[in-house]
């Protein structure tokens, strides 16, 4: 199991390299300055999507991961 920092360290490397340094930096700030409840914003992310949608969008990102 990883710890927490170690958690971090990946998600700011996976933040960083799909959108570079300042959109990383704009959502950290947003997060940090708002009250940001991640489950709550999990179950409206994709509340009105329907599966074909949602795998549409997955391949999208992965086409996207693999060009940089």
């Amino acid at each position: 199991m990883r710890t927490d920092i170690d958690l971090k360290h990946e998600v700011i490397e996976v933040l960083l390299t799909t959108f570079g340094p300042l959109d990383t930096e704009r959502f950290i700030t947003s997060i940090k300055n708002n009250s940001f409840d991640y489950t709550e914003w999990q179950k409206k992310l994709w509340e009105n999507k329907t599966i074909e949608e949602i795998h549409h969008k997955a391949i999208e990102f992965e086409k996207r991961k693999n060009e940089v």
